[in-house]
């Protein structure tokens, strides 16, 4: 994970921080790591705390989660959308300035709410000068990133939006990428055949 997110009760060292002002939730008043990694993770599953033992002679930490009934449970006992979902929001939000971070589907195992949630953070955290590239097959991450250029949350060109597409040109793979333009009120200059139009085109046949 990108940051040490536990603290022994005997060790006097300052907590770890989050670094960017934009990326604080606004359901915790703590720029804590860890206050703001649950903080984000309650926007996939509500009320998951996490319960953190380290066990400095053997160099270990113990991670489990918790329920707002302080349910402690491994990870093995939670949805696999929190355990995978987890080292995305602590190297996003430890992330510092010039940070190159590489996202492959952070939308797995997640919920269309969670998944547009995501789409934020990724947001304002390249607003806030972290680079990420993201490669995913989710329209509620694009819609996510959408929205917050849309709310003044991110300015329109630190978003890059660029469209793989394959097909077969005289039994030849060809790869044809088409460069999208993101507007400050969230729209795109460009929609291809394919790119995230599944969904309107399946509500056309059952209209």
């Amino acid at each position: 994970m990108g940051g040490e997110i536990g603290k022994n009760e005997n060790d006097e060292s300052e907590p770890t921080k989050v670094l960017h002002d934009q990326l604080l939730h606004s359901s915790s008043n703590s720029d804590n790591l860890k206050n703001q990694v649950e903080a984000w993770l309650g926007e996939i599953s509500p009320g998951t705390r996490l319960d953190i033992t380290p066990h400095k002679t053997m160099e270990l930490i113990n991670l489990q989660y918790a329920d707002e009934a302080q349910n402690i449970y491994r990870s093995t006992n939670v949805g696999f959308g929190i355990t995978y979902t987890l080292p995305i929001i602590v190297a996003v939000l430890s992330a510092t300035v010039d940070t190159l971070i590489l996202l492959e589907n952070p939308e797995s195992h997640l919920h269309p709410k969670g998944q547009s949630k995501i789409g934020e953070l990724i947001a304002l955290a390249a607003n806030s000068g972290v680079q990420i590239i993201v490669e995913t097959h989710s329209d509620h991450i694009l819609n996510g990133i959408r929205k917050v250029v849309r709310n003044h949350q991110a300015n329109a060109d630190k978003v890059q939006i660029y469209y793989f597409q394959k097909y077969l040109r005289k039994r030849e793979v060809i790869t044809e990428i088409t460069s999208a333009k993101l507007y400050p009120d969230g729209g795109i200059d460009k929609w291809p055949d394919g790119f995230f139009d599944q969904a309107e085109k399946d509500l056309m046949e059952l209209l």
